[in-house]
């Protein structure tokens, strides 16, 4: 019975189990995920190609370089029409 009252007052969880194949993982280049991200916005992307960015990209690069790039495409878009109602007021 004390052995039972040691183990159930440790507050401490016990540690996830390193899985190897994640040590072993390819990272991917920061022009890989550009690259998996741009053509998600179009809604392209070849069968092999996306089968490695599934290797190798990790969903918290996808969620970061997408935001970013998203950003960008709305300033891009802000940009675009400031420039075109500035030419059609003159």
């Amino acid at each position: 019975m004390d052995e039972e009252a040691v183990i159930m007052s440790d507050p401490s969880p016990p540690s996830p189990p390193l899985r190897p194949e994640d040590a072993s993982r390819p990272n991917a280049s920061l022009r890989q995920v550009v690259g998996a991200v741009f053509w998600s916005f179009f809604g392209v992307r070849k069968g092999n190609s996306m089968r490695q960015d599934a290797v190798k990209i990790r969903p918290h690069q996808v969620i970061l370089v997408g935001v970013a790039l998203a950003a960008v495409f709305v300033f891009a878009l802000l940009l675009v029409v400031r420039i075109i109602l500035r030419s059609a007021g003159a």
